[in-house]
């Protein structure tokens, strides 16, 4: 027998043995998973924690009703996976429940060392940082880890009578190696099954066990690999995703096998509470009567929601599915995403202007809801105005997003339109450079000292808008010490910041500085200064022989700095630095220096342009040169020195 048929033989009696023990006592499973000594060399490099064996066993028997069984033992060899010795699971009085939950330690020679049962953990209400109210719970702990390698043994049981879809296996995080890992899933062939890879090519097992249809997937030995900077998880991560066509959720059926059909149960759902009363519409048209365009009545209204409405997470029952009703956020003047957005939707039907809920995945460049696998990654909606010539989207949590504009939260994605006719999978806008500005005026006035007072006026539209907004809402100490961190100043001897304008999507700052020493260099009678108070990009990147993944920035960006130096009375330009002119195949950069004799004055115009926020990795090394270029540019030295 060949070494490597011997070897394809281990491992399927060492599938089955597992399989067929997985909840029984943990004695029965290989002494060696336990101890780390036997861990193989090639899973240790990279890795911070070793994933021995698991287990993951769901059972479907009918829509919306699954039990999930998970065995896992994972050996942790540094205090970066600590997190591995934690156990947290969720659950509520309605939908979900956990029937088992014990956790066993053991130390690195393979004994146990504690063990924790469910009386053992705490049981707490679930926070998720934004909801005032919830139903649901966690149950967990924490094991303190006192040495490495320490080796983790989990048994979970959980059960749930509703859901959407039927989630995802990621069956290898990065800095994690696998040993062995396996995910089966039995369910009713009448409900219906799909799955879809990504990042992945490993196909399951098909049987029929029982009258289920039973897959299994399989993986082991897989080295531990590392995210490289600015890499998107989603784009990197092995997944597969799964689905049932039938599902059920609080008792209500529905189909989710098309987006068009799971946007008639959506629509089912909301159909009760999308409309105000007849007098309320009343008073909505009268508002809007002097208004001539469908555009005007629209901002108008959005403007209204946004002053009048405020934004509460309440997580009640099917609450995390359903908005409250139009006239329940009309009366008490709150509400979550779902319910502002579906009281805006309600404000346009008042006027007869067409207005879609829009079930969407938000949070900066998160993955996009897949055309080919209907499924439920949504967690955030927002409203979708078809007007004639000019669709406009509406961002309905926010009281200052400006009209029209979706930002980093939610733009470039796939969004679920929920209209009577069904869900219809559409493209959210993507932001391009002039949508992100940042745009500074700065008056530099230096002194025969080397000292210097600063005044700067900073405008910011888009994301930048929002960065200089969330000054506004921090203690005046946090506010200096965070504008300086960001744009890199030196540290001043004192800093005013004052806020100006928010106005058309530009919000604007006044900033005051002055420096006891701005000079960088005093040698004789001359002076080096860096001809600016702040660099326009600060970036640099490492070297890489080849990168593997696209590069990611938040947005594309349109950035400009003009700074009028004054020189110090007795003073005179020595030397400026060189003009630059720096070319990328997504953006450029820009710098000139200009010096009016007669008004001993300089004046330094600073321009960065990124045109596309996702760097292809082809394109790595050339932005990496350019990124280094712009730093050396910034580097170069204004020098004056005094009059002879």
């Amino acid at each position: 027998m060949s070494k490597n048929i011997f070897s394809k033989l281990l491992t399927g009696l060492l599938i089955c043995c597992l399989h067929s023990i997985a909840y029984g006592q943990s004695k029965n499973i290989p002494a060696d998973l336990y101890k780390a000594a036997t861990i193989p060399d090639s899973l240790k490099k990279d890795a911070n924690a070793v994933v021995r064996y698991r287990f993951v066993d769901i059972t479907v028997k009918s829509a919306g009703r699954k039990v999930t069984k998970e065995h896992s033992i994972i050996t942790i060899l540094n205090e970066k996976a600590e997190g591995e010795a934690e156990i947290e699971l969720g659950y509520d009085k309605r939908f979900r429940s956990v029937n088992t939950e014990r956790m066993l330690v053991y130390n690195a020679e393979g004994k146990m060392i504690k063990k924790y049962e469910r009386s053992d953990m705490y049981d707490r209400k679930a926070y998720d940082g934004m909801s005032i109210i919830t139903d649901d719970r966690i149950i967990g702990m924490k094991h303190d880890i006192a040495t490495y390698p320490i080796t983790i043994e989990q048994i979970i049981e959980t059960e749930s009578n509703s859901y959407l879809d039927l989630g995802s296996w990621y069956y290898q995080y990065p800095e994690m190696a696998v040993q062995n890992s396996t995910y089966r899933i039995s369910i009713n062939p009448a409900i219906g099954f799909r799955y879809k890879n990504k990042n992945t090519t490993i196909a399951p097992k098909k049987e029929v066990l029982n009258g289920m249809d039973s897959y299994t997937w399989y993986v082991q030995n897989l080295s531990a690999f590392k995210m490289e900077d600015e890499a998107l998880y989603w784009q990197v991560v092995p997944k597969i995703s799964f689905a049932s066509n039938l599902f059920e959720y609080d008792g209500m059926p529905g189909d989710i096998s098309t987006w068009q059909n799971y946007g008639k149960w959506q629509y089912a759902l909301n159909t009760d509470v999308c409309s105000l009363t007849p007098a309320r519409e009343e008073e909505v048209r009268a508002m809007t009567a002097n208004l001539k365009s469908d555009k005007e009545k629209v901002k108008f209204l959005y403007e209204y929601m946004q002053h009048n409405m405020r934004y509460v997470s309440i997580q009640l029952g099917i609450g995390g599915l359903k908005p409250f009703p139009a006239t329940f956020v009309d009366q008490k003047k709150y509400g979550d995403c779902k319910a502002l957005s579906n009281y805006m939707c309600s404000l346009l039907k008042a006027v007869k202007i067409p207005g879609y809920y829009a079930i969407v995945r938000a949070e900066p460049n998160q993955e996009p809801a897949d055309p080919d696998f209907p499924a439920d990654p949504f967690n955030h909606i927002i409203v979708c105005v078809p007007l004639k010539g000019d669709t406009t989207w509406l961002e309905c949590t926010s009281s200052t997003q400006p009209f029209g504009k979706l930002g980093t939260f939610t733009e470039n994605r796939n969004a679920l339109l929920v209209t009577e006719a069904g869900g219809k999978l559409v493209s959210t806008p993507k932001s391009n450079i002039d949508d992100n500005q940042f745009n500074n005026e700065v008056h530099l006035v230096l002194d025969a000292d080397g000292g210097a007072k600063v005044k700067m006026q900073l405008r910011g539209s888009g994301g930048y808008r929002d960065i200089l907004l969330s000054l506004d809402h921090i203690k005046v100490d946090e506010q200096k010490e965070g504008l300086i961190k960001r744009l890199g100043f030196k540290q001043p001897s004192s800093i005013n910041i004052t806020p100006a304008d928010d106005k058309d999507g530009v919000k604007t700052i006044d900033v005051e500085m002055e420096y006891d020493k701005f000079c960088d260099i005093m040698a004789g009678d001359k002076q080096f200064y860096r001809p600016r108070v702040f660099d326009l990009w600060r970036l640099t990147i490492p070297v890489l022989e080849k990168r593997k993944s696209d590069y990611y920035f938040e947005h594309p960006m349109k950035k400009t700095c003009v700074t009028t130096i004054d020189l110090p009375a007795g003073f005179e330009v020595e030397s400026l630095p060189a003009n630059a002119s720096l070319k990328f195949s997504y953006g450029n950069y820009e710098a000139n220096y200009v010096y009016d004799a007669a008004k001993n004055q300089i004046v330094a115009t600073t321009k960065f342009n990124l045109t596309n926020y996702v760097i292809p990795a082809a394109k790595y090394n050339e932005m990496q040169q350019y990124m280094d270029n712009i730093a050396k540019a910034q580097n170069k030295k204004l020098v004056i020195r005094k009059k002879a």
